[in-house]
């Protein structure tokens, strides 16, 4: 790979060593050099400001003081601090001079990718620990181990362990050399069209399932299906593994009831703005720009005509 995708890079050691240490960790989380990331409601804490980027708490702060340290998960050394996911209740998110809680995805792509990186982490964690509050065997409430990072039953019969959960989901780009297939779901802005994607199922390589979803999505048969690249992508809780395949120009295309509209693209009609593209920070535009680059005589992101989706209205 020539770059990292969105909210990938291994910028953070994470000491998963020290995760069986809880004198280490609270000597680590008291020191005046630890560092506290804030989650509210699957928010995250952002600067104010042109420069967008994380807000990361020292343990003096209000925040952390009405937070408590009870219960928290230790994410790892990030720029030679100590880092502490700490999770925020409340109604309302609490204030705070530096910034506000805001939607990670969003977001992503214009803040450094090392903070992007953390805070997907930190957003990750943070629902899966709201989500496995209570045994999926038998209903009794969770106990945070080994620092944040195993959930016990604390059902002295049961005593079952759970682990963060990510779900596999493949993603694909499809061409027939000159043209790429392209679907759009119909809860999406106007005009707006993207790679095909699902989710990986039980007994499924992940080859299986990229033919498979195309085929069920597009009715396209593939062939020459071949690794890309992956990326975090933590809303809540994927691991996007992207892909590329071949097909038949001649091959006709059908949706099914997920996808309002699936068709062939050329690059002509891409550069002319049809469709609407993926945000860029999503490996979905990472593989279409893969693509189009490889047979264009200017870049995807230098054509005038290209339409991307307008995430500062998403965000609103």
């Amino acid at each position: 790979m020539q770059r990292q995708n969105t909210f990938s890079g291994g910028y953070l050691d994470r000491h998963s060593e020290l995760r069986d240490r809880p004198e280490w960790l609270a000597r680590a989380a008291s020191e005046p050099t630890a560092r506290f990331v804030p989650v509210w409601r699957q928010r995250n804490l952002f600067r104010y400001g042109e420069m967008t980027g994380a807000v990361l708490l020292e343990s003096s702060e209000t925040i952390v003081q009405a937070a408590g340290t009870s219960d928290l998960v230790y994410l790892g050394a990030f720029r030679e601090h100590n880092c502490f996911l700490i999770e925020v209740g409340g109604e309302e998110p609490p204030s705070h001079p530096q910034g506000e809680f805001r939607e990670l995805r969003f977001y992503g792509h214009v803040m450094p990718e090392d903070e992007a990186n953390l805070l997907a982490y930190a957003r990750a964690l943070s629902v899966w620990r709201h989500q496995h509050r209570f045994c999926g065997t038998c209903g009794s409430p969770t106990l945070a181990i080994r620092a944040g990072h195993v959930l016990l039953c604390t059902n002295e019969s049961c005593r079952k362990e759970q682990f963060p959960r990510i779900d596999p989901a493949i993603i694909v780009l499809v061409s027939d050399g000159d043209r790429a297939l392209l679907g759009r779901q119909p809860s999406w802005p106007a005009g707006r069209y993207s790679t095909l994607a699902g989710f990986v199922e039980h007994g499924e390589s992940l080859e299986d399932a990229v033919a498979r979803e195309v085929f069920e999505e597009a009715g396209v048969r593939v062939r020459d299906i071949a690794y890309h690249s992956s990326q975090p992508w933590p809303f809540p809780s994927s691991l996007m593994l992207g892909f590329t395949a071949n097909a038949d120009s001649s091959a006709a295309v059908r949706t099914d009831s997920e996808l309002e509209d699936a068709r062939w693209f050329s690059r002509e009609e891409i550069a002319q703005g049809t469709p609407a593209l993926p945000t860029i920070h999503s490996i979905s535009f990472r593989l279409i720009e893969d693509w189009y680059d490889s047979g264009a005589r200017r870049p995807l992101r230098q054509e005038p005509g290209a339409k991307l989706w307008d995430l500062k209205s998403a965000a609103r």
